[in-house]
């Protein structure tokens, strides 16, 4: 069961500035990009990058994302010698609790891990959308003889605010860190992916568990005790697409992203696909009086009026005489003729009743809308003739949601 090098991705998240979207559901089991879900994005780089062994660490409403991974087959990882592997928390002889942190979620899987007596560990979160080829990071990290190494990027110096971030010396070995700083001596923003050495890792994951005052995160506690404690400490820069898509603005972003060529991100790559469950639906129909530019349209979908600079999920019916624009419908929303839905998100099964108007462009949305996009939640049905102004979220009952 020896392993050089597994992963654990952190996928229990509620996902709560996802709003309605996540209701039902954990943040890595949202839909994306029509035919994806979150999650299939550090599952297909694992599988990509030679990393065979991932545990899955859920929590918040795991059903679905349990379902949606079953044995990993999509991805190639229902491996005998390893594969993917659910881990909720659990009670055990000495107690247990929910994951009250990164670290602890970590922690508490430290059994799991032994089991393969790996000599590294890449900690991932199922949250971002981006293509990387770990085994390279991995490489950067032993080249250094570092205890963590830590992916970064620059960002622009307005958001820095938001990140972990480092400052390097020229080696680009890390000699501060500093969460969420407001003035920030840097722009090198930590990703949220770090290859620790294991059993470094392990001496640390049980100090902070000790300590009644650590809030058992990485960002906030295991990287700054490390730091102090002179651990080797490596930056390994990333210049490729990455986005974190915690918040409905960057997933909506993140979509709108794939249809743009000059994005950085190409799922039309050959090279390193991004894998998925495929889904049971029949082709899709294309009417007569059908309009389409600059869409991604999926299996089952039947369009039969106008779709521009819009994702389609599959299942998807856009009614004749309908118009999407810019907006990201996801599985069996049905938008029924003379219809409008503009710069919107539209949960799971919603239905857009005849002649109704979703949404606006973000500029005209209401004074103090709490939202720049509309968003509706699953399930969500907007009868015939309602009007839904720009920036407001309904959620699967139709109600009108406030911050």
């Amino acid at each position: 069961m020896k392993k050089e090098c597994i992963a654990m991705l952190l996928a229990g998240g509620q996902g709560s500035r996802l709003y309605v979207l996540t209701g039902a559901m954990a943040k890595p089991a949202v839909p994306f990009g029509g035919k994806y879900r979150i999650i299939d994005f550090p599952l297909s780089n694992c599988s990509n990058s030679g990393i065979d062994t991932v545990g899955v660490l859920t929590q918040y409403r795991p059903l679905e994302l349990n379902s949606y991974i079953g044995s990993g087959v999509p991805w190639d990882l229902d491996s005998s010698t390893g594969g993917v592997h659910i881990l909720p928390p659990y009670q055990s002889s000495k107690g247990g609790t929910w994951y009250q942190g990164t670290a602890n979620a970590i922690y508490q899987n430290i059994g799991f891990v032994d089991l393969y007596d790996p000599d590294y560990v890449v900690v991932l979160s199922g949250d971002h959308i981006y293509k990387m080829d770990y085994s390279k990071m991995v490489a950067r990290h032993k080249e250094s003889g570092a205890a963590c190494t830590i992916s970064v990027m620059e960002v622009p110096w307005a958001e820095a605010p938001r990140f972990g971030i480092m400052s390097v010396n020229e080696q680009d070995m890390i000699t501060e860190f500093a969460e969420k700083p407001r003035e920030p001596k840097s722009n090198l923003a930590s990703m949220g992916i770090y290859v620790f050495s294991w059993q470094t890792l392990r001496r640390y994951l049980e100090e902070d568990e000790a300590d009644p005052s650590s809030e058992n995160d990485f960002g906030k506690n295991i990287i700054p005790a490390m730091l102090t404690q002179g651990e080797k400490m490596a930056a390994y820069r990333f210049d490729g697409y990455w986005k974190d898509v915690g918040t409905l603005e960057s997933l909506w972003d993140a979509n709108m992203d794939m249809l743009s060529p000059s994005s950085g991100l190409d799922l039309q790559d050959e090279s390193w696909p991004i894998y998925a469950r495929s889904v049971n639906e029949p082709p899709t129909f294309i009417g007569h009086n059908a309009r389409m530019s600059h869409c991604a349209i999926n299996r089952g979908s039947v369009i039969e009026g106008v779709a521009e600079n819009s994702v389609l999920s599959p299942g998807v019916v856009v009614g004749e005489g309908a118009r999407v624009t810019y907006s990201v419908l996801l599985p069996g929303t049905v938008v029924e003729p003379g219809a409008v839905v503009e710069y919107a998100i539209l949960g799971e099964d919603c239905r857009i009743g005849r002649d109704c108007r979703v949404g606006g462009t973000p500029e005209n949305a209401a004074p103090g809308a709490a939202w720049g996009l509309t968003v509706l939640g699953p399930g969500c049905q907007v009868a015939q003739g309602r009007q839904v102004a720009a920036g407001t979220m309904l959620n699967s009952r139709g109600e009108e949601v406030s911050k």
